[in-house]
């Protein structure tokens, strides 16, 4: 097939996101497709409406990329694309959002607090929230513009320093627990969760230098859980995934808790990093996918939508 693949773009995430381009574009031309790369701008979007192609690889990550816009661009020029649409890519970049739909399937979900640009001087006063707690921006992924506080003064910094990547901010529990993440791959109804991998860092906390730099984290594949465990969370990860609405694929993070209790639900990623240090392959590795096969197996699934 002929295929474009979008990648870089312009989010926080734009390094992540040009390392993810790269492997997908080789992967796919291994497979002998077509393929034309495209450093995706919204100032160029000329450059998305004179696209003839078959379809569109979306390796975009964050804003522009994550939250539904390209994938409502591509569905308005009638461009068919890998991956969820338009709703469950929205809604799943929309962490608070994301958390009722969660809670209504029955999946425990951290505490929280939502806070907003335009009325966060008036309430700031009355934020009092255990600690430590975890603040970070509604709508960012790899962690980025997240804090750890331990104290109020670093709640208070944690807040402003979030405020600069979005306009709604959450301030949640910490959970202390083992980190773990469940890739899910199928069509809508058809669903599967992948080997549950655990991330054991390298660094106090799962931070940006942590996912990306290679030696920084270890990737546990299947992660060693009773079997009760792991299929909680593959069950409640393909209900999150379905409970958004989203398809083809995505990755779901949860923290085991180290208290014995529920496993408690992170964030659905609809467009998880295809990096050399990146999750999702390595459970689909696990699986029985190699990365080539794993690219090749979204594109077939988003072809038959």
């Amino acid at each position: 097939m002929k295929i474009a693949v979008l990648y870089g773009g312009t989010s926080a995430e734009r390094e992540v996101s040009l390392s993810s381009g790269k492997g997908i574009i080789a992967a796919l031309e291994k497979k002998g497709h077509d393929v034309i790369g495209i450093d995706f701008h919204p100032d160029r979007i000329n450059e998305i409406l004179s696209l003839d192609v078959d379809i569109v690889y979306i390796g975009l990550h964050g804003r522009f990329g994550e939250d539904g816009r390209i994938q409502g661009l591509l569905d308005m020029v009638g461009l068919p694309y890998v991956g969820s649409g338009v709703l469950g890519s929205a809604l799943a970049m929309d962490k608070a959002k994301a958390k009722h739909f969660f809670q209504r399937e029955g999946i425990r979900v951290a505490k929280e607090r939502v806070l907003y640009k335009h009325n966060y001087k008036k309430d700031a006063a009355e934020i009092n929230f255990p600690f430590p707690a975890v603040v970070k921006p509604n709508q960012e992924g790899s962690t980025i513009g997240i804090t750890f506080a331990n104290n109020q003064e670093e709640l208070k910094q944690g807040i402003e320093a979030a405020f600069k990547h979005d306009d709604t901010v959450l301030v949640e529990e910490f959970v202390s627990g083992r980190e773990v993440t469940v890739a899910v791959l199928g069509q809508k109804g058809e669903e599967k969760a992948l080997p549950v991998v655990e991330i054991v860092s390298k660094n106090t906390y799962y931070d940006y230098e942590a996912k990306y730099a290679p030696g920084m984290s270890e990737h546990i594949v299947p992660a060693q859980f009773k079997a009760e465990v792991t299929e909680s969370l593959q069950k409640n990860a393909v209900l999150a995934h379905q409970s958004l609405g989203c398809d083809v694929y995505s990755r779901v993070d949860f923290i085991v808790p180290t208290d014995g209790t529920e496993p408690v639900i992170l964030e659905v990623n609809t467009l998880p990093g295809m990096t050399p240090t990146s999750l999702y392959p390595d459970a689909a590795r696990e699986y029985g996918l190699s990365y080539e096969e794993m690219i090749e197996t979204f594109v077939q699934l988003s072809f038959k939508k």
